[in-house]
C-alpha cells in the first residue's frame, strides 16, 4: 500500500467524523466556546496537513518530517488548551504572565495556521496576518507576549467569532450542500432552469443566470458554481451564438451572485449576523432585493444581448416541460422549505440546516427516479465532501482571527477610519469609493469571508461615522468583498469561466463588469436608501424596490443597445442616464428617469422601423 492510498483511508474517517462531531453539536448543545473552536480548528489542520502535505507538492520525501513536526505542534498547542482549560478561562488577560508552554504553544500555533491557510487558500491572507502582527510588534510597540496572550489565550483571536461562525454556521451548511449534490438536486436545478427560460431568446444564458443562482444556494463558492454549472450552460450558450467571451460572462457573473442570494448565502453572510448580533433570517431579509436586483440585471442584460443579435432560443425538443419536472424531480425542494420554514419559525439556523440535510437521502427515496443510483455508501462520501469543502473557509477564518487581534489590540481600527474620513473630506460619496475598491483589492487577494473581515475591522466604521446605518454599511463591504471574483485583473470566477468558453480572459473580464455592472452600483444603492434592505415602511419599500428594478433593467438596456428594438447612440446615453436617476433614491429624480426613459421608449414604439442598430 503507497503513501498516498494510507492517507486516503485516514482522511475518510477524520472528515467523516468532523461531519459528525459537528451534526451532533447542533442537536445536542455546544460545549465551551473555546473547545469547540478549538476542536473544529483540530480537524481542520489535520485534514490540511493530509490532503495538502508538503512531501508530495516538493516531491521530496524529507518534507514528511516537517509535516510529521507540524501535526505534533498542533497536537500540543491545541491539547494544551483542552488539557488546562480551566486555566485558560480563569487567568486574566494581559495581567498573568505568560508561562513558558503558553509561549511555545502559541507560537506553534500561529505558525501551523499560516502555513496550513498557505496550502489551501495561497499567500494572500497569511502575508496580510504577518502585517498586521508586524505592525503590532514594530509600529505600536507591542510587548510580544501581549500580543501572544491576545491571539491564543483569549477569544479574541484564533478563537474569536469568526472561527466560531466557521464551527457553528458554515460547517452544516456546507455539509447541507454536499448532501444536496449527492442526492441529484444538481439535475434538478439545471432541468427547472432549462424548462423556465430554455425556449425564449437567449435561452442558455437565461438558464445559466437562474441555475446558477440556484446553485450558489447550496455552494457560497464562485469558482465552484462555475465549474460546476458552466460545462453545461457556455456550450450552449455558444451553440445559439453568443460569443465566447459573453458566454464566459454571463456564468461568471450569475455563479457569483450565488453568495449574495437567499436562502443560504455564502460563509461572510453568517460572519456578518454574527458580527452584528442578529439571526441569520435578518441578513437573508436585507440581502433579499439586492440580490434580486443583481439577478434582474443579469437576466436583461443576457436578453437585451440576445435581442441585439437575433439569437433564438433552444429548440422545443431539448427543453424539459415544467410539469415533467416538477412531478418527476420537485420533491428534492423538500430539503430547503424545511430549512426556510424552521428559520420563519424561529428555529436557529444552524438547527434548520441539519433538520435539512437530514432530510436529504430519505426525501430522495420518495421517488423511483431519483431513488435509482442512490447506496448507502454516498451518505459515507457527502460526510467526507462536507468536511472537505469545509476547509477553505475554516482555516480562512482562523488566519482572519490573527488580523482581527492584532487590529483590536493595537487600536488600527481608529487609526484608519481617521484616516479615511480625513482622506474623504467628509464626502460620504468619497469614503463609499474608497471602500468599494479596498473590497475588491482584498477579495483579488483572498476569499470573500476573510476579505469582509478585514473590511469590517478597516473600512465599515469610517462609512458609519459619516452616517450609513450599520446594516448598510455591513451589506456594502459584503458587496464588494464578493464582486472581485468578476473584476479584473484578478477575477477568478471569470478565469474559471474563460477556461470552458475557450475564451479571451481580458475580452471576458471587461464583458463580465459590463454585465455585472449593477451589482457595482446597487451597493451605492442600499447605502442611501435602506428600504432597498428592507428597512422601513412597506410602501417605501416597494417603491425603492420598482424604482430601482426599472433602473436595473435600463441600465442593462443602454449598456446593450437594445430595449424594444435596436437603440442609437442618444437613447442609450438616456436609458442609462435615466437608470442613474433612478437608482438615486427621491421622487423628483425618479420622476426624471422614469421620464427620460419614457422618451426612448415612446420613440422606438413610434418610429423605430427607421432606426438601424449602431453596432
Amino acid at each position: 500500500m503507497d503513501g498516498r492510498t494510507l492517507i486516503g483511508r485516514v482522511v475518510a474517517p477524520i472528515g467523516v467524523a468532523m461531519a459528525l462531531y459537528h451534526m451532533w453539536v447542533i442537536a445536542m448543545g455546544p460545549p465551551q466556546a473555546m473547545i469547540f473552536r478549538g476542536i473544529h480548528l483540530a480537524f481542520a489542520l489535520a485534514l490540511v496537513l493530509l490532503i495538502y502535505p508538503l512531501a508530495e507538492k516538493n516531491g521530496n520525501r524529507r518534507f514528511i518530517w516537517l509535516d510529521a513536526i507540524m501535526f505534533a505542534v498542533a497536537a500540543l498547542s491545541l491539547g494544551h488548551l483542552f488539557i488546562n482549560l480551566d486555566y485558560f478561562i480563569n487567568r486574566i488577560i494581559y495581567i498573568d504572565d505568560l508561562k513558558p508552554l503558553d509561549v511555545v504553544a502559541s507560537i506553534g500555533l500561529i505558525v501551523v495556521i499560516l502555513d496550513c491557510t498557505r496550502r489551501v487558500i495561497g499567500w494572500a491572507l497569511p502575508i496580510t496576518a504577518l502585517v498586521f502582527m508586524a505592525h503590532a510588534l514594530f509600529v505600536t510597540r507591542v510587548d510580544p507576549l501581549t500580543l501572544l496572550d491576545q491571539l491564543y489565550m483569549t477569544t479574541e483571536g484564533i478563537f474569536g467569532s469568526t472561527l466560531g461562525v466557521s464551527a457553528a454556521y458554515v460547517m452544516i451548511f456546507v455539509l447541507f450542500g454536499a448532501f444536496m449534490e449527492r442526492t441529484g438536486t444538481g439535475k434538478l436545478f439545471m432541468d427547472f432552469a432549462l424548462a423556465l427560460t430554455g425556449r425564449q431568446a437567449g435561452g442558455p444564458g437565461k438558464v445559466a443566470v437562474v441555475s446558477s443562482s440556484l446553485f450558489g444556494t447550496i455552494s457560497g463558492s464562485a469558482v465552484a458554481n462555475v465549474m460546476v454549472d458552466g460545462p453545461i450552460t457556455i456550450p450552449l450558450m455558444k451553440r445559439t451564438g453568443f460569443k465566447p467571451s459573453f458566454a464566459a460572462a454571463v456564468e461568471s457573473v450569475a455563479s457569483t451572485g450565488g453568495q449574495i442570494m437567499p436562502p443560504i448565502m455564502g460563509a461572510a453572510a453568517f460572519v456578518m449576523a454574527e458580527f452584528l448580533a442578529v439571526p441569520y433570517s435578518s441578513v437573508v431579509l436585507w440581502a433579499l432585493i439586492p440580490a434580486l436586483l443583481y439577478y434582474v440585471a443579469c437576466f436583461g442584460a443576457v436578453h437585451f444581448e440576445a435581442k441585439r443579435r437575433g439569437l433564438l432560443g433552444l429548440p422545443a425538443h431539448e427543453v424539459p416541460r415544467m410539469i415533467s419536472v416538477l412531478k418527476e424531480r420537485g420533491h428534492l425542494f423538500i430539503p430547503v422549505a424545511v430549512i426556510l420554514g424552521g428559520m420563519f419559525a424561529g428555529y436557529s439556523a444552524p438547527l434548520c440546516a441539519l433538520a435539512g440535510t437530514l432530510a436529504c437521502f430519505p426525501v430522495a427515496l420518495m421517488r423511483a427516479n431519483t431513488r435509482q443510483g442512490l447506496r448507502g455508501e454516498m451518505v459515507w462520501d457527502a460526510l467526507q465532501d462536507g468536511a472537505r469543502n469545509t476547509l477553505a473557509v475554516a482555516l480562512a477564518c482562523a488566519c482572519a482571527g490573527l488580523v482581527i487581534g492584532s487590529i483590536t489590540l493595537t487600536g488600527l481600527g481608529i487609526t484608519f477610519t481617521n484616516w479615511v474620513v480625513g482622506l474623504s473630506q467628509d464626502s460620504l460619496l468619497l469614503a463609499l469609493v474608497l471602500t468599494a475598491v479596498a473590497g475588491i483589492i482584498l477579495g483579488m487577494g483572498m476569499p470573500t469571508t476573510p476579505a469582509y473581515i478585514v473590511m469590517v475591522s478597516l473600512m465599515v466604521p469610517a462609512i458609519m461615522k459619516l452616517g450609513v446605518i450599520e446594516p448598510a454599511a455591513h451589506m456594502f463591504a459584503f458587496y464588494f468583498a464578493i464582486l472581485s471574483a468578476i473584476t479584473p485583473p484578478v477575477a477568478l470566477a471569470v478565469y474559471a469561466a474563460a477556461s470552458l468558453a475557450k475564451a479571451n480572459i481580458w475580452e471576458a473580464g471587461w464583458a463580465a463588469v459590463r454585465t455585472g455592472a449593477a451589482g457595482f452600483i446597487v451597493p451605492f444603492m442600499f447605502v442611501y436608501e435602506p428600504a432597498l434592505l428592507a428597512i422601513g415602511e412597506w410602501p417605501d419599500i416597494l417603491h425603492a424596490a420598482a424604482s430601482a428594478t426599472i433602473g436595473c433593467l435600463a441600465l442593462a438596456a443602454g449598456l446593450y443597445g437594445y430595449l424594444i428594438r435596436p437603440a442609437l447612440m442618444w437613447e442609450r446615453a438616456l436609458l442609462v442616464a435615466g437608470a442613474l436617476c433612478l437608482i438615486k433614491p427621491g421622487l423628483v429624480t425618479d420622476l426624471v428617469g422614469l421620464g427620460l426613459i419614457a422618451v426612448v421608449f415612446v420613440t422606438q414604439k413610434t418610429i423605430a422601423r427607421n432606426l438601424q442598430p449602431d453596432s
